[in-house]
């Protein structure tokens, strides 16, 4: 089991205590008991550690425990996502090509690769050393994987696509999949080849059930460490900056341009063809239908500064009895318009 002094190594922690104690697992404050570590996150919760029966406490610096042992760090969640994935991360045994798996001829595999059985490989494939691709995933022709991705069960990447290094798939996820893109012919619809392609840079992560289409022409592209919740909509063409954070059943239309850092609440949407800026929040269920600038929140359909939102939203619930009041007033003004005229005449 490892020591506090072995945890303070991987999260870069400073030790109060006895740096010898041993540590089997990570739970919550209330959970805890001797030879688990818990963590303090957000200070609501501080009243819970001096009652807590772990054997350490990780919190950050500035925060006093008078007899606990403690891993004093500046990020404790980020912390305790190291520390959980220390101990529980799910580590998949090289196992080669398995039976059942249906590799074509011309493709290329890494060192050390796990093929499950299922996995169908089209021809001139490349999958990166270390990568593990889990029952009945599907790689289409001309497809390129880096090293040490996961792809789970049930996926699908269609041809052409390109995934970089550490890249996971959720199960079911689709990658490359036609855009959605018709050219009006009277009444009917003529189908317009969607000829581009899927990149998924390196640290990316899609959701369950997520699609990105290809791109009509040229690509669509997922930026560097972006993260996409389940049943999330990527269309045709759109760039997503790096380090974007993605919730579930948000909806991207084809072309739109998004920048570094953005981030969107659960079944919020941007329209196609706008850009986006950098470092922007879009809180959910809110719709993007034309720029947004950098470094702002945005909230409702269409979207404004959140804090203009929070405004108008106050008067949500009184627009029946402000509109009975217009209508009073309106029928106030139109008499004394009647009696003015009278007097006139």
């Amino acid at each position: 089991m490892p020591s506090l002094q072995d945890l303070a190594r991987l999260i870069d922690a400073r030790i109060i205590g006895d740096p010898q104690v041993e540590v089997h697992d990570l739970k919550t404050l209330d959970q805890a008991g001797p030879g688990d570590l818990a963590f303090l996150a957000n200070p609501k919760y501080l009243p819970q550690v001096p009652g807590c029966r772990a054997s350490a406490v990780i919190l950050g610096p500035g925060v006093e425990a008078p007899g606990k042992n403690l891993l004093v760090c500046a990020n404790p969640y980020l912390a305790f996502a190291k520390i959980l994935t220390h101990f529980h991360a799910t580590r998949y045994p090289v196992r080669g090509v398995m039976p059942g798996a249906l590799v074509a001829e011309t493709a290329i595999l890494g060192t050390d690769v796990s093929i499950y059985p299922g996995v169908v490989i089209g021809e001139n494939a490349r999958i990166g050393d270390r990568t593990v691709l889990l029952p009945n995933t599907v790689i289409y022709a001309d497809v390129q994987i880096g090293s040490d991705c996961l792809i789970h069960a049930g996926c699908l990447i269609r041809e052409g696509c390109r995934l970089g290094r550490r890249v996971i798939l959720q199960p079911g996820a689709v990658i490359g999949a036609d855009g959605f893109g018709f050219a009006p012919d009277g009444e009917a619809y003529y189908k317009i080849p969607q000829v581009g392609i899927v990149v998924l840079e390196d640290d990316v992560e899609i959701g369950a059930c997520s699609c990105v289409d290809r791109a009509a022409l040229g690509e669509t592209r997922i930026g560097h460490g972006c993260k996409i919740d389940n049943q999330v909509q990527v269309g045709h063409n759109v760039v997503i900056g790096p380090h974007g954070v993605i919730a579930a059943q948000t909806g991207f239309a084809g072309s739109c341009q998004i920048g570094r850092h953005a981030t969107f609440g659960g079944q919020s949407a941007v329209t196609g063809h706008v850009k986006l800026g950098n470092n922007i929040t879009l809180a959910g269920k809110g719709g993007a239908t034309g720029p947004l600038a950098d470094n702002q929140t945005y909230s409702g359909t269409p979207a404004i500064p959140h804090h203009q939102w929070l405004k108008s939203s106050l008067l949500f619930g009184k627009l029946p009895e402000m509109k009975r009041e217009i209508s009073a007033l309106r029928k106030r003004l139109q008499a004394l318009e009647e009696e003015l005229k009278e007097q006139k005449s």
